[in-house]
């Protein structure tokens, strides 16, 4: 009876993405996977079976390659460097707890094969598996701290990306000046030095809001909760810049129609539903949900139909596709994470461009300066606020704040807090809190100044609030609180951008996600990935 351990699936015995912080709370865990299986056939020593598994585990020892450093890092690359190193002992040192584990599997057969019960007594058998159980316990333990180790390294790179872009940001703000406050020259620098200046600015963001680019129309946009659109409700929406009427039809199924009536141009949300059409409040024209205007009292009766956009209902909220492109086959889940409840579900018309109000939900450093009257009150202002991202380029977590955010496209922000009571953070890191908020903000591009806000409030606590009376409208007054207090900045930016100002001028280093957010948005405007 012989064992082979199957790991050629595996391109390293590590695993170098981090999961998220919410799951290892709920005690899911990376780690390695190592699969056994039993075959039958005639034995070949320990020797003969590590030789099959050379091709994974004939690694060098890195160790004696180690750069050689002392005190702080003066050079990215130097650092970069280590970390790399720090990387290949994490995995030389894995591969060698694997293999102490497999070949300890091997023992593990030997002592139970029948043969070898033949020749031994059962006191020895007892013995030989009670030394297997405590050499197999501590390879488990080494393979635990090899998996500690790991993440610390991923931690460390995580910190330095951040030290990176800090440092491209600082050089990219000291071309800036010296361009500013350079004396004047008779001479004029060569095209290829203004042309590379040009290109090492900032962002720029100023001046009137343009025109939508019909590229950020080729998404699905949730635009409101199944619970507000009641089978007689007609829910009038601005989107893009167009304005459009949402409805449920005879099925219960809902649509989404222009807002105008084809024959006098009659905003449809005026009148009402009519066994599952919409009915003109001016001469009684009926619109069914794709459009198609079924009835025209009065008159003889033509073909007529209005502009529709593709509609479904998923999950608790309604979604349409403003693009032309044709749409997408699936709509993202935008459910809270599991152990969580809905407490609060809220929607706002802002006197803002969308894209504003973007880059001030995906901004925290501005907390303890902003919200002094509401959730930051008491807040400390730490000497030094990152934004880090281990998994991906728009999602990550803040530090020193236990909150992790994820800007998801085309305009919704996602958000988990750490709590201990309500206004009060906990703990270093979401994973070491007991209590969770989680948030949902679904920002509408209404018009060129205006947003429709989609709020979501759900608590992985306290159940019974979702059965107080009244509870809603605390939620609210407390949200709109909130809210206001960041408004009359955005307004403010608002009114400088359209006057000619840059609203991000000189990013630093905690305005990563932002930055990444816009640069999102030109790329999709520009075609490109």
């Amino acid at each position: 009876m012989t064992a082979i351990a199957t790991a050629a699936a595996l391109s390293l015995p590590i695993s170098l993405s981090r999961s998220s912080k919410l799951n290892n709370r709920k005690g899911v865990r990376g780690g390695f996977v190592v699969f056994a299986i039993s075959t039958s056939g005639d034995g070949g020593g320990l020797v003969d079976k590590k030789a099959s598994w050379n091709t994974l585990f004939d690694v060098e020892d890195p160790r004696s390659k180690f750069p050689q450093s002392k005190g702080k890092f003066l050079d990215v690359n130097q650092a970069f460097e280590v970390a790399r190193y720090d990387i290949q002992y994490c995995d030389w040192r894995a591969r060698q707890d694997l293999l102490t584990i497999m070949l300890l599997h091997e023992k593990v057969v030997d002592v139970l094969n029948p043969l070898a019960r033949d020749y031994k007594s059962i006191g020895t058998m007892k013995k030989d598996l009670a030394e297997l159980q405590q050499e197999l316990a501590e390879a488990h333990k080494q393979m635990h701290i090899s998996e500690a180790r790991v993440s610390e390294t991923l931690d460390k790179l995580a910190h330095m990306e951040t030290l990176v872009n800090d440092r491209l940001l600082q050089d990219r703000n000291t071309i800036t000046t010296e361009s500013i406050t350079s004396s004047p020259s008779t001479s004029k620098p060569p095209p290829e030095t203004i042309e590379r200046k040009t290109k090492r600015k900032g962002l720029n963001v100023s001046g009137p809001v343009p025109p939508y680019h019909p590229n950020l129309k080729n998404f699905w946009y949730p635009v409101a909760f199944s619970r507000d659109l009641k089978e007689d409700i007609l829910m009038p929406i601005d989107c893009f810049e167009e304005p459009w009427v949402l409805f449920r039809g005879k099925d219960g199924k809902p649509g989404c129609i222009r807002n105008t009536c084809a024959h006098r141009s009659c905003p449809l949300d005026l009148g009402t539903v009519n066994e599952g059409r919409v009915q003109c409040p001016y001469h009684g024209w009926e619109y069914s949900t794709d459009g198609t205007c079924e009835k025209m009292p009065s008159t003889k009766f033509v073909n007529v139909k209005i502009k529709s956009l593709p509609c479904f209902e998923q999950e608790g909220m309604i979604w349409i596709w403003p693009g032309n492109e044709p749409s997408e086959p699936t709509i993202p889940s935008l459910l809270p994470p599991q152990g969580f409840q809905i407490h609060a579900e809220i929607v706002m018309e802002l006197p803002v461009e969308h894209g504003l109000l973007l880059d001030n939900l995906l901004d925290l450093a501005h907390a303890p300066f902003t919200h002094t009257s509401t959730f930051a009150k008491g807040w400390s202002v730490p000497s030094l606020v990152k934004f880090l991202t281990p998994t991906s380029g728009l999602e990550g977590y803040w530090d020193p704040y236990p909150i992790d955010m994820e800007f998801r496209p085309p305009c919704i922000v996602l958000s988990t807090i750490g709590i201990s009571k309500p206004g009060k953070l906990e703990g270093q890191s979401t994973k070491q809190c007991a209590t969770h908020l989680h948030q949902l903000h679904v920002c509408l591009p209404s018009s060129k100044n205006k947003t429709r806000l989609l709020y979501r409030m759900s608590l992985d606590f306290a159940p019974v609030l979702q059965y107080v009376p009244f509870m809603h409208i605390l939620w609210r007054h407390f949200a709109e609180k909130v809210l206001n207090e960041d408004l009359r900045l955005v307004l403010g930016q608002q009114a400088r951008m359209i006057s000619g100002e840059n609203v991000w001028n000189m990013p630093v280093s905690y305005d990563k996600l932002g930055i990444r957010y816009r640069l999102w948005r030109k790329a999709v405007e520009e075609g490109t990935d």
